[in-house]
């Protein structure tokens, strides 16, 4: 069965084909610089790689691009679009409604509406890349897994702001989190690699990219969560803030600032290319700090100490802790900030391995020394996979999912 899975953001479209149930990928690809003159495609297939301008004013036109890749006479992998069997989409943000994946119905779109207001960003081009797929294959199941689902487990106590409760009756204003479908795959991984049930492992998973969240994962359950009403709050990211205290807003708007200007300042101009004036790029800034930017090396250091603060706090509330995970781009391939982040935990039972560490890129191992009580893991996550076995799951019958 070929399942597609869409990954559908303002800027990119991002698609794999999978033959299930192997989880064998068939192709992959991007559409990026959706609406600008510059828009590409880049595609995948075997070791056929193709990369050509094309024409796309939105993500409709990314989608009808994707399609007609797929069953181009020379780079293409299927006969007809008929053989896709599923498709599966990343959606970032589904409320209180959705505890998993679902299949798409008209109950499902009206709710991804409903929350574009949380993620404006976000669900309403996950929205687009879902009537897309509609419009062209009208009797394929199509599947919507959450970024949200796998934190609504969190209980009432964490995800609570310290606002008037009729904010949260009447907005429903709390904390959500985000990164949800890489926190769970990592975690299970975690749980596999120690031989448990993906219930039985307590673990603090570091999703670290451009956007970045720590997650505490108790009995294979999200409990608490670094992001939270939206993606801005945590740790320093690349250009988002993390968190803050709140009077500075009102103290900057008082200053003359916009509240449009604030949320610029806050998303696009703060974390790693605030504190450093110079990139929101990790590998940009290592460079720099090897060269004596103290900027850079600011950014850096700040980036790192909160980190171990999430963790050190999320260490207090998982009895024991299991394992400590890194993920994403920066968590799988930034050796030096591994150990900056991990050196002088032994009060928590983290016994680093540096030489390890500095074996390991882009590569699942283990990062603590033999007989550590507290592991530590680096998993490359893989988001599209966890997409194909939830649409694999959800558009097969039981009974062929169980022989398979």
């Amino acid at each position: 069965m070929k399942i597609l899975i869409i990954n559908a953001g303002s800027s990119s479209v991002k698609y794999y084909l999978y033959a299930m149930p192997e989880a064998q990928v068939v192709a992959n690809g991007t559409v990026e610089r959706v609406g600008e003159t510059s828009s590409r495609l880049i595609h995948w297939r075997d070791h056929l790689y193709h990369e050509s301008p094309v024409h796309t004013l939105d993500v409709d036109d990314a989608m009808s691009v994707i399609f007609d890749t797929l069953v181009h006479e020379d780079i293409g992998v299927l006969r007809d679009l008929s053989e896709i069997g599923a498709v599966g989409h990343r959606v970032v943000h589904g409320g209180e409604e959705f505890t998993g994946s679902v299949v798409v119905n008209e109950q499902v779109i009206a709710s991804i509406v409903k929350y574009a207001d949380l993620a404006p960003l976000h669900n309403p081009p996950n929205l687009a890349g879902i009537r897309a797929a509609g419009r062209r294959l009208p009797n394929v199941t199509q599947v919507a897994c959450f970024d949200t689902a796998f934190h609504t487990t969190i209980p009432k106590v964490a995800y609570m702001y310290g606002l008037p409760y009729d904010l949260y009756e009447k907005y429903r204003i709390r904390r959500y989190g985000f990164h949800g479908i890489s926190h769970r795959y990592v975690a299970r991984r975690a749980a596999a690699i120690l031989g448990r049930g993906k219930y039985e492992v307590n673990a603090i998973t570091c999703h670290l990219g451009n956007g970045c969240s720590i997650t505490a994962v108790k009995n294979g359950h999200s409990v608490d969560t670094s992001m939270g009403f939206t993606p801005l709050e945590g740790v320093p990211m690349g250009t988002r803030s993390g968190d803050l205290d709140p009077a500075i807003l009102f103290y900057l708007a008082d200053k003359g600032y916009t509240a449009q200007s604030l949320k610029t300042l806050c998303n696009r101009r703060s974390g790693l290319l605030g504190i450093s004036g110079l990139s929101n790029d990790i590998r940009n800034l290592l460079e720099l700090a090897g060269q004596g930017s103290d900027r850079a090396t600011l950014a850096i250091d700040v980036f790192c100490y909160r980190i171990r603060k999430y963790i050190g706090s999320y260490a207090a509330v998982l009895e024991p802790l299991d394992a400590i995970v890194f993920t994403g781009g920066i968590g799988e391939n930034a050796t030096s900030l591994r150990e900056q982040i991990c050196r002088g935990m032994t009060q928590l039972g983290v016994h680093f391995d540096g030489q390890a560490n500095q074996r390991t890129a882009d590569q699942e191992a283990e990062i603590s020394v033999p007989g550590s009580p507290v592991k530590v893991f680096v998993i490359p996550t893989n988001e599209q996979l966890a997409i194909a076995k939830d649409t694999y799951d959800l558009s097969v019958p039981a009974t062929l999912v169980a022989s398979s």
